[in-house]
């Protein structure tokens, strides 16, 4: 067994998206439609912040996340690896 901690493609994607600053369109289970950046996340929930306001937004309420912008969550392509 390696040592090497592998991550699960929801943190990997919001680790991407959170590092570049990438700006998200973010819709709810109940079709609010929420916009701004990932400057935090968990578990259970992110903070979305948006002209200079945070919102925590819990995960279970969240239908859908949209890049503003195409993003590359790993090296040498656009598939996951195995």
């Amino acid at each position: 067994m390696t040592t090497d901690k592998k991550q699960n493609l929801q943190d990997a994607f919001l680790n991407s998206v959170r590092r570049s600053r990438t700006p998200l369109t973010i819709f709810l289970v109940n079709g609010v439609k929420l916009q701004g950046i990932v400057t935090w996340f968990d578990n259970f929930c992110l903070l979305l912040r948006r002209d200079g306001h945070s919102q925590l937004v819990y995960k279970h309420a969240i239908s859908t996340i949209m890049p503003g912008t195409p993003i590359q969550m790993f090296e040498g392509g656009e598939d996951a690896p195995a």
